[in-house]
């Protein structure tokens, strides 16, 4: 027989990179965005920590230089009655014009500005800029030395060191100021920043890989635990059998449990049914024979009350055994194939005299959720009632539908099914003909089966012309 075609994927199925999308619900995303997030941020704080350490260090190394070029202009400076003097210092690059280096001497002016009184030859006629909040904080910080950031005559930049100081011999206050090119610290620092942040970066997707298979390898006794619930569900396994780390085994013991008090709630139940068809038919037998073939009206009034009871309490047992079974349902699974097979052979047989001819299709691995019993009862009523009213053919195709559901679908080529009386017929002990055999109850039966697994029961035109009746059901899947 051929198969059906496959169903389409499942639209939730996650792509490559799904694992990076919001955390929502999933523990393994929150896992791994909590310590993703921690990685990152604590990187980032090194980079910075690192990147600023390098550059104050550097700084200080050119404040070390220019500390000692103004205790050398102290020393070549002195006080006349004419002003300030500054002995030449010999330092080739203040000697050679825009080194990079540079010297001043200044003296408090009016409206809290500097004057210079002498400069460096590599100053030519520029001077070193002067922030105007400089002296008010070479008055607070006397004696000390200020650092600050400026650009120099040929517009590169410097690092501009300034100590105000009182020289023997002068009353008012000298203002001694070395600057020097931090071009190449700049380039030193950017260099270094660089490949910190490009390390810290590698470093930072290794430790996230690191924690992604981390989370993944831990977490992976959860998700063999689901796999194996699934596969009970599904009824590929009866419980939970494998050995769990400490955490998690206390969870699989009570699943088992659970599951074994299913167990015993459906058998006490199967038994009840057994008990109770026991103690019902009896007493109908009884009845019946009592009745016996007496003419009369009140023998032929318990003939018929008497069949209608009879037939009440097989339908309403045979439902009662389909909802425990239905309710009970794990580890119980029926080949699709082999029960439509079987049922087609005998039902042939059956209508051998009409030659009626049953052509079914279903793929060798549908797999039908639930207890060979009820299949057989819901596909045999379904296509015994097409094999009755069908003039030739009868059709039935079945399939996968997704998300753990399979579609039954019979056809016959017989007169069909009024749209009107559908509905009718699905009820219990509604039948189509009053002078077919039969009780009624077989589409009833159907319906009420197919109810207690979760699926439902469609009547539609068939294209054949007759009555198609669309069957859904639980599938086992992966």
């Amino acid at each position: 027989m051929s198969d059906l075609a496959e169903p389409a994927p499942d639209a939730s199925s996650r792509t490559p990179f799904g694992w990076f999308k919001r955390p929502g619900r999933s523990l393994t995303r929150r896992l791994i965005w909590l310590a993703s997030g921690w990685i990152v941020l604590a990187l980032a704080i090194t980079g910075f920590f690192l990147t600023s350490l390098f550059q104050e260090s550097a700084l200080r190394r050119l404040g070390a230089m220019l500390s000692q070029t103004i205790d050398e202009l102290v020393v070549a400076t002195t006080a006349t009655p004419q002003g300030v003097t500054v002995a030449e210092i010999r330092d080739s690059q203040t000697l050679r014009v825009f080194s990079g280096k540079y010297w001043a001497v200044a003296e408090p002016a009016a409206e809290g500005r500097l004057r210079m009184v002498a400069r460096s030859t590599s100053l030519w006629d520029s001077d070193l800029s002067v922030p105007d909040d400089l002296p008010p904080r070479l008055n607070q910080a006397f004696g000390q030395t200020i650092s600050y950031n400026a650009v120099g005559p040929a517009g590169e930049p410097l690092r501009v060191a300034a100590s105000m100081k009182q020289l023997p011999g002068r009353n008012a206050p000298v203002v001694f100021l070395a600057g020097i090119d931090r071009s190449a610290v700049d380039a030193d620092t950017r260099q270094f920043a660089t490949v910190t942040w490009v390390t810290l970066l590698i470093l930072g997707l290794g430790l996230v890989l690191a924690v992604f298979i981390q989370v993944k390898v831990g977490l992976r006794p959860l998700y063999d635990l689901r796999n194996e619930i699934a596969a009970v569900r599904k009824g590929k396994a009866a419980r939970i059998a494998r050995a769990y780390p400490l955490e998690i085994e206390p969870l699989a013991q009570q699943v088992n449990r659970l599951l074994d008090h299913n167990q015993e709630t459906v058998e006490r139940q199967r038994t009840h049914v057994g008990n109770l068809a026991h103690a019902l038919k009896t007493p109908i037998a009884v009845m019946l024979a009592e009745a016996g073939t007496s003419p009369g009206m009140l023998p032929d009034m318990v003939r018929r009350q008497t069949k209608v009871m009879q037939d009440q309490v097989d339908h309403h047992l045979r439902r009662a055994r389909a909802a425990a079974r239905a309710a009970h349902g794990l580890g119980e699974s029926t080949p699709v194939p082999e029960v439509l097979d079987e049922m087609a052979v005998m039902l042939e047989r059956v209508f051998a005299s009409k030659g009626v001819e049953i052509d079914w299709r279903a793929p060798d691995d549908l797999t039908f959720l639930g207890e060979r019993q009820d299949l057989q009862e819901i596909l045999g009523n379904l296509m015994e009632n097409a094999g009755k009213w069908s003039k030739r053919r009868v059709r039935v195709s079945a399939g996968p539908s997704g998300l753990g559901q399979m579609v039954v679908v019979v056809e016959d080529d017989g007169p069909g099914l009024p749209a009107d009386r559908r509905e009718e017929v699905l009820k219990r002990g509604a039948r189509l003909d009053e002078d077919a055999p039969g009780s009624g109850l077989g589409l009833s039966i159907v319906d009420d089966l197919t109810r207690a697994y979760g699926g439902r029961v469609t009547l539609a035109d068939s294209d054949m012309g007759g009555l198609k009746v669309v069957l859904e059901l639980p599938a086992a899947g992966d």
